[in-house]
């Protein structure tokens, strides 16, 4: 067993064990009230932590909570700190050079920071008004659990900073964890039986909402686990444009819905399928034909991202050993980015 599917098959307890961790941490109603007060909300992050923010910024959206997602190196380096805003900033180490030099520009601009992190000791936490802390196992190397980890934490907030967040809701979001505990030996001989995955397909990964997380999340994992390239987009955004790229054996994963627009994204699927694509379906109660179908469990409105994004983890490590390249190590990325500029080499990063 590579050290990545280990770490896959122990995602769902782990967060399990983070959100209740979270729920009972009074820092989270501490960052909830930093929250509330701001005119304007900035989350950030960088790399898969952004990947978790753009499941944060979702739920902002979807409760009507003012806020942007910013790429951590953009914000430092072409944005300025506004009056009124508030900025979460999740990242697993606290320790990258982005996230260091972001928490001095909110010290000298006086921007509170709410910091959600599974290093309580980083330069990150230090420079927070408010720490969130996971408590979690940090993964083997590639980002599986600390990515949802992130996400999971931070839409706790923002719900709880909107009055959503209570004892049946946390309660629920842990059942769909548990469930998707005893789908993953489903998830895995699907996976492994379906023509869906190749050695070296051209691969597209769509969702919508929060879901668009998991696809790029899964984006980058085609480009650390399994050494191949891949393209992440809304489902809305491919059929303008980007879908001229269909031809036989094109490889589309798509993220459905639990609700919204779910017939019009199978209209999608079918008229791919016409045209000789393979599809892979994720969701919960699929029904629409597909070359593979990964069903999630059920979960409260918004939080199928906590899980919709497994199966296609367990699709990247199966990929990569199709290709027979190293999942569990980085050949030119070190653990955590702490220099800028060129590729981060041993020298001029380490983590």
């Amino acid at each position: 067993m590579s050290k990545l599917l280990a770490d896959i098959e122990r995602e769902p307890a782990e967060l399990a064990g983070v959100l209740a961790r979270v729920d009972r941490d009074p820092a989270l109603g501490a960052a909830a009230a930093i929250v509330a007060a701001a005119r304007q909300v900035v989350i950030t992050g960088i790399g898969s932590s952004w990947h978790a923010g753009m499941a944060v910024a979702a739920r902002c959206a979807a409760l009507g909570i003012p806020a942007t997602l910013a790429d951590a190196s953009d914000l430092l380096h072409f944005a300025a700190l506004a009056p009124g805003q508030a900025l979460i900033v999740l990242s697993r180490s606290g320790a990258s050079v982005e996230i260091v030099g972001l928490v001095e520009r909110a010290r000298v601009a006086g921007t509170p920071v709410v910091a959600i992190t599974n290093t309580p000791t980083s330069a990150l936490a230090r420079g927070a008004q408010v720490v969130i802390g996971l408590g979690a196992t940090f993964d083997h190397a590639i980002s599986i659990g600390m990515y949802s980890a992130l996400a999971v934490a931070g839409t706790a907030l923002i719900e709880r900073a909107a009055g959503r967040w209570d004892a049946a809701r946390r309660d629920a979001i842990a059942a769909a964890l548990a469930e998707a505990g005893r789908r993953l030996p489903g998830w895995s001989a699907a996976i492994a039986d379906s023509p869906w995955l190749a050695r070296d397909a051209s691969t597209y990964f769509l969702a919508r909402d929060a879901s668009l997380a998991s696809a790029s999340e899964t984006r980058l994992l085609w480009e650390e686990a399994a050494k191949a390239p891949a393209t992440a987009l809304t489902t809305g955004h491919f059929r303008h444009g980007p879908q001229e790229i269909i031809r036989r054996d094109l490889r589309v994963a798509l993220w459905l819905d639990p609700a919204r627009l779910r017939r019009a994204d199978l209209d999608l699927v079918a008229d791919l399928r016409r045209h000789e694509v393979r599809v892979a379906l994720i969701g919960h109660a699929l029904d629409g034909a597909a070359d593979l179908a990964l069903d999630v469990p059920a979960t409260p409105e918004g939080w199928q991202f906590a899980v919709d994004c497994i199966p296609a983890q367990l699709m990247a490590e199966r990929v990569a050993r199709l290709r027979g390249v190293d999942c569990d190590g980085f050949t030119y990325c070190p653990y955590v980015i702490t220099g800028e500029g060129g590729l981060a080499a041993a020298g001029r990063a380490g983590a």
